[in-house]
Order: C-alpha cells, then sequence, then structure tokens
C-alpha cells in the first residue's frame, strides 16, 4: 500500500508541475502585436470604382493553349491600362513581356535602397456556361450594383492591378518621387502557370542583377469570421505557399464483354487505390508558417485556445485534431490530396481494359516529390499501377516575418485598418510570387480587400465581387505602402 501511495503522490506531483508549466507559460503568451496609430483616410476619386468597372469587362481569360486565346481582350486591357493611367504610362519605365505581361519601373532617387516589387496579375478564370444561371450579375458585365463591383477578376486578381496602378498615378499626380525603386509586376497567365508572364520577368530581373528588398503578391487578405475565437479583423499575411503536384496513376488489364465479366476490372483495381489512399492520408504536423500564426493570434484568443497555442508542443495532438476537422483546417496542417478526374471505358456493354485517376496534391513546406510519390507506392502497393507525374511545383521557401520589409507591410495594414490583428500564414494556394524566390528571399502575399465565410467561395466560383468602398480602401492602402517602404530605411 505505501508503495501505491508513493507512485500516487509522485502521479499528484507530476501533475501538478504539468499544470503549473502549462499556466506559466499561458501566463507569459502575451500579445506581440505591433502597435501603429491609424492614419487620416486618404482622399480617394470615384473614378476608381469607374476604372475597376471597365476593367473587369475585358475578359482576359488565360489559357494553356494560345490558341484559344482571345488576343483582342488582352490587346483592349493593354490599352486601357495606357490611356487610363497616362502618368504612369508615361512617366514609369515599361516593359511588355510575350504581348501582354507588364512590368513598370518608378526610379527611386536613392540607388543604395534595394527595389520592392509589388505584383497582380491581369488574366483570369474562365466562367463555366453551366455556372451562367447562378450570377447575379453577368460575370464580365463590370455592373455597379448593391454597393459592389462585380465580375471576374474582382478579387482574382484585378482589384490588385487596378489598386496599384490608382495609388501610382495618385502618388505622381501629387509629385511624390520615392528613395526606394519600385516595380509593378503584372502577369497575364498566373491562371496557367506564370510562363509567360512571371516567370519572364523574374528572368530578365535576374540578367539586370535586380535584388528586391521584397516582393509582395496577391494571397491572404483581411478577414472576418475565419480565425476560430477572434470576432474582430485579421489580416493574414502569407509568408510561404503549398506546393503543387499533379499525378495520374493507371492500370492495364484484361477487358472483354460485359456478359463474361473476371473477377476484378481495370476499373476495380484503380477503385481500390483511390480507396486506400483516402484511408491513408498525410499526417499533419506544424510548420512554421503555422507556429508563427499561433505565436502571433494565440494571445488574441480565448483562454482555452490561448493555452492551446501558448503550450503547443503538449496540446499538438489537440490542435491537430480540431484543425483536421475541416477542410481549411486541414490544409493548413498536411499535405492534401484529391482525386479530380476518372477515365475508363467506351461502352456499357465492355469491360474497359484501362483506367486511369488523376490526384492533385498541395504540399506542406518540407514535403516533395518523391515524398508523395513514396506514399502513393507504399499505400496503394500494387504492382499492376504505373505512376505519372504530370506537374509539379515544390512549397516555396519561407519567407521570414522578423524583417524591415514585413514590418513595413504589417505597419500600413494597421494604418489603414485601424483595430486590425495581423499574422502569418501559409498560403494554401499557388500564385506568381513563388517565382520570385529566385532573386528575393523576402516574398509577402496580401491582398488589401475583406473577405468573410459567405464571400471566401467567390475564388474562382460565381458572384465575384467587391465593395465600392472596400476598393477605395485598396488603393490607399497601395498609396501608404508606397509611401512607407519608398522613404523609409531598412
Amino acid at each position: 500500500m505505501k508503495l501505491i501511495g508513493r507512485l500516487l503522490l509522485i502521479i499528484l506531483i507530476g501533475l501538478l508541475g504539468l499544470m503549473g508549466w502549462i499556466a506559466y507559460h499561458t501566463w507569459q503568451f502575451s500579445s506581440i502585436q505591433q502597435q501603429v496609430d491609424p492614419i487620416a483616410p486618404i482622399e480617394i476619386s470615384e473614378a476608381v470604382v469607374t476604372h475597376l468597372s471597365e476593367a473587369l469587362q475585358f475578359q482576359t481569360i488565360s489559357n494553356l493553349d494560345a490558341r484559344l486565346i482571345d488576343s483582342s481582350q488582352f490587346e483592349g486591357m493593354k490599352g486601357f491600362m495606357a490611356d487610363t493611367y497616362p502618368l504612369v504610362d508615361s512617366l514609369l519605365e515599361k516593359k511588355i513581356f510575350n504581348d501582354y505581361g507588364h512590368l513598370y519601373k518608378w526610379q527611386g532617387s536613392d540607388p543604395s535602397l534595394k527595389p520592392a516589387i509589388l505584383m497582380g496579375h491581369i488574366d483570369v478564370v474562365p466562367v463555366p456556361e453551366e455556372n451562367l444561371p447562378l450570377w447575379k450579375q453577368e460575370p464580365f458585365s463590370g455592373k455597379l450594383a448593391d454597393g459592389d463591383i462585380w465580375g471576374r477578376g474582382a478579387v482574382d486578381d484585378k482589384v490588385n492591378v487596378i489598386g496599384l496602378l490608382e495609388a501610382a498615378e495618385y502618388l505622381l499626380a501629387k509629385g511624390f518621387n520615392p528613395k526606394r525603386t519600385l516595380y509593378f509586376s503584372f502577369g497575364h497567365d498566373e491562371e496557367v502557370l506564370g510562363k509567360l508572364g512571371a516567370q519572364a520577368m523574374v528572368a530578365y530581373l535576374k540578367e539586370q542583377n535586380v535584388e528586391p528588398e521584397f516582393v509582395l503578391d496577391e494571397g491572404y487578405t483581411l478577414t472576418k469570421g475565419l480565425v476560430p475565437g477572434v470576432d474582430g479583423r485579421v489580416a493574414l499575411i502569407g509568408i510561404a505557399e503549398k506546393g503543387y503536384c499533379t499525378i495520374r496513376i493507371s492500370t492495364s488489364i484484361k477487358g472483354g464483354h460485359s456478359s463474361m465479366p473476371s473477377d476484378e476490372t481495370a476499373i476495380d483495381v484503380i477503385s481500390t487505390a483511390i480507396a486506400k489512399l483516402n484511408e491513408h492520408p498525410f499526417p499533419e504536423r506544424i510548420t512554421y508558417p503555422m507556429k508563427a500564426f499561433m505565436k502571433n493570434m494565440g494571445p488574441e484568443m480565448p483562454m482555452l485556445n490561448r493555452m492551446a497555442f501558448g503550450n503547443y508542443r503538449i496540446f499538438e495532438p489537440l490542435i491537430m485534431d480540431i484543425y483536421s476537422k475541416t477542410p481549411a483546417g486541414a490544409a493548413l496542417v498536411k499535405t492534401t490530396m484529391v482525386p479530380t478526374i476518372f477515365h475508363s471505358g467506351v461502352k456499357e456493354n465492355v469491360i474497359p481494359q484501362v483506367a486511369k485517376a488523376t490526384f492533385n496534391f498541395r504540399l506542406l513546406p518540407g514535403d516533395e516529390l518523391e515524398s508523395v510519390m513514396a506514399h502513393l507506392k507504399a499505400y496503394i502497393d500494387d504492382e499492376r499501377i504505373t505512376y505519372e507525374t504530370v506537374s509539379y511545383q515544390p512549397p516555396s521557401p519561407v519567407s521570414s516575418d522578423q524583417t524591415w520589409s514585413y514590418t513595413q507591410l504589417d505597419k500600413t495594414i494597421k494604418e489603414v485598418f485601424p483595430k486590425t490583428l495581423t499574422s502569418p500564414n501559409l498560403v494554401i494556394g499557388a500564385t506568381d510570387g513563388r517565382f520570385f524566390y529566385e532573386i528575393c528571399d523576402r516574398v509577402y502575399r496580401f491582398a488589401p480587400y475583406h473577405l468573410t465565410p459567405e464571400t471566401l467561395g467567390m475564388f474562382h466560383g460565381t458572384n465575384e465581387r467587391i465593395g465600392q468602398e472596400d476598393f477605395k480602401d485598396a488603393v490607399r492602402f497601395y498609396v501608404r505602402l508606397m509611401e512607407n517602404v519608398s522613404e523609409g530605411d531598412q
């Protein structure tokens, strides 16, 4: 009995010690939000709303097959940019890449300061014909209705292109002269891998020995209701993005007439492989962007969340369980995989000899093609199946959130959008920004407009739109950002 009593005492002391450790770290887990005074709203003309509306009317739909691109729409957009922003067009150095990609250079007065590159893309994804009845306004109308600007590209990504051009035109009209050189990079094929736009621009900048202080591309936004436990506005700044990988699995076995089926068909083999992979997802893990998010947002959350994030090594299984319950949460803590295409069969009474399934993967930082392929082969475990890599883009490097440029971005957000919390995060989609790591290790992703759970589905979806006042604030953000980064010292 004495031995049992001693063991219970040891366990009790251990539990008390653990509770004390958790309490101490929770108490020490205090806010690290930068304190910034808001600025008075910059006066922005109503014309900016009209200009974005006009830009949305150009059907600049990119396509991997250049023969399917409507060049007249891209030519129209090019002419619109030149005519609508005459100061930008005449006073800044402009270079066109592969007909439609734009790179502007606003020469700074201090050559010792590394330049900043601000990005957007002018191309958009198509609107499937079957989705047209779901749109409340015509997708390429640029309609001004219900306080919004409607149209494909309103948030992805002409808001950034037109927002940057409006801000630059505004500052040029005011006689502003930046100390730091500013580049504006507007690709025209971001939605189809960026080879002719962003990648060509990076190659050019590399040839010119341009080494940017930082790069800012599209990415996360000002969110409300998207960060659990936080009621207010949160600006999420992407410091890395997941990799992109597509792999096709296939098999070829004996077919025949449907009246004499074998025990297993090609469809059975591939279906079984899909089922096995669904039963064995990639494991969850915490990457640096997730750690940085917990460090920045944990102290701003209710006590239970704060305790879990402040002691994440202890509560990691609980955190992983919570995040894995939703698609958006799971995407932040594991490499995801999903079958997106299935091909087999030609006639209802013919057993197909061949079956194929295409999987799309989004890779966490640290994962790569080899680890993905190893996962598939280990869990499918069927020698009859072959594997083909259709496309692969590795996860981006992770940009530091402890830099002068990140601090300026954080500061500008809080100056223009008061009472906003900020945090680094991992971007789960792909952007043109990933190509710029070749010339710069400080690539950030943020777009200055609001998203809520209700409007999150606009990306590549239906009823894409942005509030008219929201767009004016986006222009204000870019004006202030140019002032902050072009006059400050790193």
